[in-house]
């Protein structure tokens, strides 16, 4: 039976006041934990990786006009005209993925563009949106975008749908919607102007929910599309990918118990919760009110349950702390939480050690936490964890230390042992794993001033790749558990490599590299 929500937070107050003392020494990563069949594998996006920017039938994304007519909002000024070149590398860089052990490879398919012997995880929206349909309508702004969506996903089904058993219809679209509408740090960069002055246009207290809502509804619709049309025949699964922090009370006051649970309501459940029960959480419409749209009865009835499995993407965890008055003249999508994150609690214990990047601390357990509270909540779904990894700073961190990298290793050795804990201990339903990313690239608004990749990209020679020690230590664990796995990889088949051009209401061009291209129940284990 469910467990009270109320009871639920007195739960989150025991076992986050109390874990610092509880807390197990968490064994390593140790293959052989790991079922038969379970995918290994590393991430990329289309952006972030293959240049050959406006060629070969590629228009513009939101993206590619954001870098190019604000560059002084990009770190360093670069943009991704060229990023790492794997439009024209593939072959080598799939073959270092082979070479490294991995079994699968998570990729998205650019948007406005429209892999042998790994199974291919595609994502159909990874944030760039083509620039046609921000001109035309304003893009996510606008319920327009649903039936475009559509018909760019039909496409993708129709024509690859027989070489791909994992579609992801939408990647982290907390970030697209916060990031790119709230704050406006990414693009298309609109916010209120008392948010950001850079930011040209926009308004934080009502454009995040309507894109959120939009991007929703693109999911759902594509969900229905495919399972009506195309899964009986194809027999593939398809999800979304969400991002999400792992939250824990700034002290053990109850309003700081409560803020943390709005905090991974306002994060995680915004869209969890309409893909499983059909509608916002409820403390976003107590929150929110009248700003936050309304499902129809029929669109709910679409979104329930609009989930095959769920990618979660973990990098770091946060404190909560409860915020009483936030000024009516200044609402956002970040206010309407009543909580302000932070990164010690109120007896100054860090939540974790800081990597290059400000947000991002390395708190491993929480990776352990997030999968423990999905099970609870979200009806035990099958889950990938599709994006988890660490950066240095292209700035400051000398070569050796980023090659020779013994703190993503690290890293990857105690976030795969607690993905190993909560599926051995806690019963949760994990079926692969990606680290992000295979190789350094384009990292948004970072530029190329960070580095998250298993292969080291010399920006200065060539774009020449360099295995860094963590693609190796991979190789080790990898290699021997996928040798003496009693089970055929046997894949549909290469995606294939054909030059394609649409043309349709949504001005989709196509031809590339796809195209040739707390907390509930919740205990320590």
């Amino acid at each position: 039976m469910a467990m009270p929500r109320s009871l639920m937070l007195g739960l989150l107050v025991l076992v986050c006041l109390l874990a610092v003392f509880t807390e197990p020494t968490t064994a390593g990563f140790n293959p052989s934990e790991f079922p038969n069949g379970f995918y290994f594998g590393s991430a990329t996006s289309a952006f972030q990786v293959e240049g050959e920017a406006n060629k070969s039938g590629r228009g513009p994304s939101v993206w590619d006009t954001y870098v190019h007519e604000q560059p002084e909002r990009i770190l360093d000024g670069s943009n991704a005209d060229v990023a790492v070149d794997f439009y024209h590398r593939y072959k080598e860089d799939l073959k270092r993925m082979k070479d490294n052990g991995l079994n699968s490879f998570r990729f998205s398919i650019s948007w406005s563009r429209v892999i042998p012997r790994l199974e291919p995880f595609v994502t159909i929206f990874h944030w760039d949106t083509p620039q046609a349909l921000e001109d035309k309508y304003g893009g996510f702004l606008s319920e327009n975008i649903v039936a475009d969506y559509r018909d760019y996903a039909d496409f993708l089904f129709r024509t690859f749908g027989d070489r791909v058993r994992h579609w992801i219809t939408l990647n982290e679209p907390w970030a697209y919607a916060a990031w790119g509408f709230d704050t406006g740090e990414f693009a298309p960069g609109r916010c209120s102007s008392w948010v950001r002055r850079a930011c040209k246009a926009g308004n934080s207290a009502t454009e995040p929910y309507i894109v959120a809502h939009n991007l929703l509804l693109s999911h759902a619709t594509a969900v229905q599309l495919y399972r009506q049309k195309y899964k009986t025949t194809q027999k593939g699964k398809i999800g979304f990918t969400l991002d999400s922090y792992w939250f824990e009370p700034y002290s053990s006051d109850t309003r700081d118990v409560d803020a943390t649970k709005r905090s991974i309501d306002f994060h995680f459940g915004w869209f969890m919760d309409p893909a499983t029960f059909g509608d916002y959480p409820r403390t976003m419409r107590d929150n929110v009110k009248e700003r936050l749209p309304n499902f129809t009865i029929e669109e709910s009835k679409m979104m329930k349950g609009s989930l095959d499995f769920v990618g979660v993407n973990y990098y770091s965890a946060r404190y909560a702390v409860n915020v009483e008055y936030v000024d009516p003249q200044r609402l956002s999508y970040n206010n309407d939480a009543h909580r302000e994150l932070k990164f010690e609690d109120s007896k100054g214990n860090s939540i974790g050690p800081e990597a290059a990047l400000t947000w991002l601390r390395v708190v491993p357990y929480g990776i352990r936490y997030l999968l423990n509270y999905t099970k609870d909540t979200y009806r035990n779904p099958e889950i990938f964890v599709t994006e988890n990894g660490v950066a240095h700073d292209n700035e400051t961190t000398p070569y050796e230390d980023i090659v020779h990298d013994k703190m993503r290793t690290d890293y990857y050795d105690s976030h795969l042992g607690n993905v190993s804990e909560a599926m051995r201990n806690y019963g949760v339903n994990v079926k692969g794993f990606f680290a992000w990313s295979f190789m350094d690239n384009f990292e948004w608004s970072s530029g190329y001033t960070k580095r998250f990749g298993l292969t080291y990209i010399n920006y200065d020679q060539n774009l020449t790749r360099t295995p860094k020690d963590s693609s190796k230590w991979f190789t080790n664990k990898l290699l021997p558990k996928l040798v003496s796995d009693d089970i055929d990889y046997k894949l549909p088949g290469s995606l294939g490599f054909r030059n394609l051009t649409i043309s349709r209401r949504s001005n989709i061009m196509c031809g590339h590299a796809i195209c040739k291209s707390a907390y509930s129940n919740l205990r320590v284990p």
